[in-house]
């Protein structure tokens, strides 16, 4: 039996089976008590016809394999939404970092302007380890690793991974256990499985 971390980290490559890690650790804690919730905070944005399509088919497979698991959206405000559903009998979970960071550092057309002090990466960063330390319940944040491949071409890219490995290091630092997944497997880099 795996027990449910204070708050976790789950890291890996496309693909490698974070999300399902994250929603079995949901499937597990409303299981343990009648009075148990889990709220998923969402980071994505329909901003094309496959992200969409892609939105759709996670809310469909979330709703038959999380049953009792609420969706709550937000790209941007992400530690004000973690504080916000927070609680003692409450496990949220994150997913993804790697799209939140995303809409900080690359907005997309007609989306609000990441040079707002609202929506400064580094601010919104340091308010979410705040919130990862000040949570009442537990929390699953959920992230890509990109930096084990090819020293990316361009230097937006280079930048994004640079920022991206940055705040995988923060977040992991402030956690209570940090897991990589790989086809479908856990590996605990930090604290007890």
């Amino acid at each position: 039996m795996v027990d449910i971390a204070r708050s976790e980290l789950i890291l890996g490559g496309q693909r490698s089976g974070k999300s399902r890690r994250a929603e079995m650790l949901a499937r597990l804690w409303l299981d343990a008590a009648p009075d148990h919730r889990a709220v998923l905070i969402a980071t994505a944005q329909p901003w094309d016809a496959e992200m969409r399509d892609r939105i759709v088919r996670h809310r469909q497979d979330r709703a038959e394999r999380v049953p009792g698991m609420q969706t709550v959206e937000e790209p941007l405000e992400l530690a004000q939404a973690i504080t916000q559903h927070s609680s003692a009998r409450t496990l949220v979970v994150v997913d993804c970092l790697t799209l939140w960071l995303t809409n900080l550092l690359m907005p997309a057309e007609n989306s609000v302007p990441n040079s707002l002090p609202a929506h400064d990466p580094q601010a919104q960063a340091a308010m979410l380890l705040i919130a990862i330390e000040g949570g009442a319940g537990p929390l699953v944040l959920v992230g890509n690793e990109i930096g084990l491949g090819v020293i990316p071409m361009g230097q937006q890219t280079r930048a994004f991974v640079d920022a991206l490995g940055r705040l995988n290091q923060q977040v992991a630092a402030a956690c209570q256990r940090v897991t990589f997944m790989a086809a479908g497997l856990p590996l605990t880099l930090k604290g007890a499985a």
